[in-house]
């Protein structure tokens, strides 16, 4: 592989084409989990639950052009606030690039794989229900805690 072709260790965030930070993108899923945020911590905890707009099966989303208009609170990742959303996961790879961190084995990117983020236990291929077969008051029952390979249940 080519310099050019990993360019994820030789541009920063701010650098990189849209076509690059488009590729960055693990497809995981885990940042368009539906989120509940205590109102006395602030502290943000991921649910179960999916975005209506995402398929569930191959974690992307089904209308990305149009998304912050169907989907009102979906934010917009960029480079200037990938280092302030402390509720993307760890191994979000905007957000290890954005740490000076590379990326992880089961990236695409890296493993050549597009299955491999699935094969790794990031995605939340699989492991998520689509918001709308889920009533908003029993959001707080399908908090979840993710851990690679698995996700454990997690409450208050």
């Amino acid at each position: 592989m080519s310099e050019t072709e990993r360019f994820w260790e030789t541009k920063s965030l701010h650098e990189m084409s849209q076509q690059e930070w488009e590729a960055l993108c693990d497809g995981c899923g885990r940042c368009c989990v539906v989120k509940l945020e205590d109102e006395d911590s602030g502290k943000v905890f991921p649910t179960s639950v999916s975005c209506r707009l995402l398929d569930t099966a191959s974690c992307r989303c089904t209308d990305y052009c149009n998304r912050h208009d169907k989907v009102p609170d979906c934010v917009k990742l960029d480079a200037d606030n990938v280092s302030q959303l402390g509720w993307l996961p760890e191994t979000c790879a905007y957000r290890r690039i954005a740490d000076g961190l590379g990326l992880e084995w089961w990236h695409p990117l890296v493993s050549g794989d597009a299955l491999s983020v699935i094969e790794a236990g990031i995605s939340v291929s699989g492991r998520v229900i689509p918001e709308s077969e889920v009533a908003e008051e029993d959001l707080v029952d399908r908090l979840i805690e993710w851990t690679p390979g698995r996700l454990r249940r997690k409450t208050l």
